[in-house]
């Protein structure tokens, strides 16, 4: 009888065993409540048509405010005449201090969702900037010095200290993107979630333009980089328009490019495609993830990037960016029934930027300066001597009617790298809406941001059009040797060694909130 009794007190606690270890992954009845299924933040795909859910669409409104610092330097070019400690011939020795750059952007972040079926979706993005501003101050009394870290060709200078940009605002771009999870967590608990993507952007905002807030008396603020004298006017010095036409434009941008100033602009002025995947897998209460991004630039034709097809140009195109993403999503707390859900996310992201045509701290400071030796046109293309009185000291000539290529103070961007730490919180507050709050820290590499060489050496096969790129030689036919074309973006006095900037100790910091509504 007494073992007979415990039968029943076995059954109860074999049963109590069972549900404690029942999951709420377990496959629900048709007639039971959907729960919070989803995976984490960073790789969740806004679904559709998937069990009782056929429609979704997230909107996302976020604010996000950066504030950059970095510190400008210039190479100083001395030669053994001023040291004589040093070996003899010139030489580049250490680094200026120019200025003290500061920029601070504030930015609306907009973003729509909708889900096509099951882990498809399409998205869009525009992010708006509502402010944007830069300044470039004193560093260590480097604005009583500045007539000499600032010398252009003699006798001038190429900007002043303190220098300050217009602010800026507007719409940078438009994203038009699709993500798709390959795997997910959420249906098959077996594998980890993996989302692949891809959007196209494209830059609908005015193209960015070299500027100053302060202008010189009797110039304008935005002058257009063939306004020679920056006054709104056209230059009539025959020496430097022998032909009376300016090439370097068409159609209506040649129509009114003389007539005053234009707006700052606040976009890049190029289209994108960017690709990007992630994989994550939770486990208990934490998601590790990491992934890749890849983005590549191409220049409108209306932006300040130019002719980006010249024979001579070494770097003709934006940079090449790529990211590796890697972080952890801690999940301390969440009611899946109730739709409820507390996330962290730390995260590092490390970045490479290629070498490329880029819009750097110097841009509005050497665009918009009244210095000769960048508002002077350089020519695009040479050709051989045929005149006999001037053949035998000038083998190569600019080619009649030659394109003129104004200096619009995109500058060729030495490569680097930038690593950031982040971190945010998530609180799903319901089925509904969820809200998100970060903050961020990036760092820079050290890099040029005058870079231009002055010669192209991949072409090499006439000494007609090799212009000043050739060099005296006892053994080469002619006593010359050609060492390429003429670069028309090169800029001596501040692309030579001895004349460029570099930028030291760049970094940014981050802060953002968003919230997020989920129909």
């Amino acid at each position: 009888m007494r073992r007979a009794s415990t039968i029943p007190f076995t059954l109860c606690c074999a049963a109590l065993a069972v549900a404690a270890n029942a999951h709420a992954d377990e496959p629900r009845l048709a007639r039971e409540p959907h729960i919070l299924a989803d995976p984490g933040e960073v790789t969740d795909v806004v679904d559709a048509f998937d069990d009782d859910d056929p429609f979704d669409l997230h909107v996302t409104l976020g604010f996000q405010q950066t504030w950059k610092h970095a510190t400008i330097r210039r190479e100083s070019y001395v030669g053994n005449t001023a040291n004589p400690l040093l070996s003899t011939g010139g030489f580049t020795a250490g680094t200026q201090n120019v200025g003290e750059y500061t920029e601070t952007t504030s930015r609306l972040n907009t973003r729509v969702d909708i889900g096509i079926y099951r882990d498809i979706a399409l998205y869009l993005r525009m992010p708006i900037i509502l402010s944007n501003s830069r300044a470039i101050d004193d560093l260590g009394g480097s604005q009583r010095m500045q007539g000499v870290v600032l010398a252009g060709a003699p006798g001038e200078q190429l900007f002043n200290l303190p220098f300050r940009s217009p602010q800026r605002s507007g719409i940078d771009y438009l994203a038009v993107g699709a993500d798709f999870a390959l795997l997910n967590q959420a249906r098959d608990a077996t594998k980890p979630t993996w989302t692949i993507g891809a959007e196209g952007r494209f830059s609908i905002g005015e193209p960015m333009h070299a500027c100053t807030d302060t202008p010189k008396a009797g110039q304008v603020g935005c002058a257009y980089p063939s306004d020679i004298n920056r006054n709104g006017t056209r230059d009539a010095n025959s020496a430097l328009d022998p032909s009376g036409v300016d090439t370097s434009y068409s159609g209506s941008q040649l129509e009114g490019q003389f007539a005053g100033s234009r707006s700052a602009g606040v976009s890049r002025g190029t289209n994108a495609i960017e690709v990007h995947t992630l994989l994550s897998k939770r486990i208990k209460y934490v998601e590790p993830y990491g992934g890749f991004r890849m983005l590549a630039e191409f220049a409108q034709g209306r932006s300040d990037f130019g002719a980006t097809d010249l024979k001579g140009s070494v770097v003709n195109h934006p940079p090449l960016q790529g990211w590796m993403v890697l972080g952890l999503q801690v999940i301390p707390w969440e009611q899946r029934e109730q739709f409820q859900r507390l996330t962290f996310d730390f995260r590092f992201t490390g970045a490479y930027r290629s070498e490329g045509r880029d819009y750097s701290e110097l841009f509005d400071a050497l665009g918009s300066s009244s210095a000769a030796s960048l508002r002077r046109p350089n020519f695009a293309s040479y050709q051989r001597n045929t005149d006999p009185a001037t053949s035998g000291t000038y083998s190569s000539v600019v080619a009649p009617g030659s394109q003129k290529i104004y200096f619009t103070g995109i500058t060729d961007v030495a490569p680097y790298g930038t690593f950031q730490l982040s971190t945010s919180m998530t609180w799903q507050a319901g089925e509904y809406i969820k809200f998100q709050v970060g903050a961020g820290w990036t760092h820079e590499q050290s890099h040029y941001l005058s870079l231009d060489q002055p010669c192209n050496p991949d072409f090499k096969d006439d000494v007609g059009q090799s212009g000043p790129c050739k060099t005296a030689s006892k053994l080469a036919v002619g006593g010359q040797t050609v060492t390429g074309i003429p670069n028309p973006n090169h800029r001596p006095t501040i692309s030579l060694p001895g004349n460029r900037f570099l930028v030291d100790g760049s970094n940014l910091w981050d802060a953002w909130i968003s919230g997020i509504v989920m129909f």
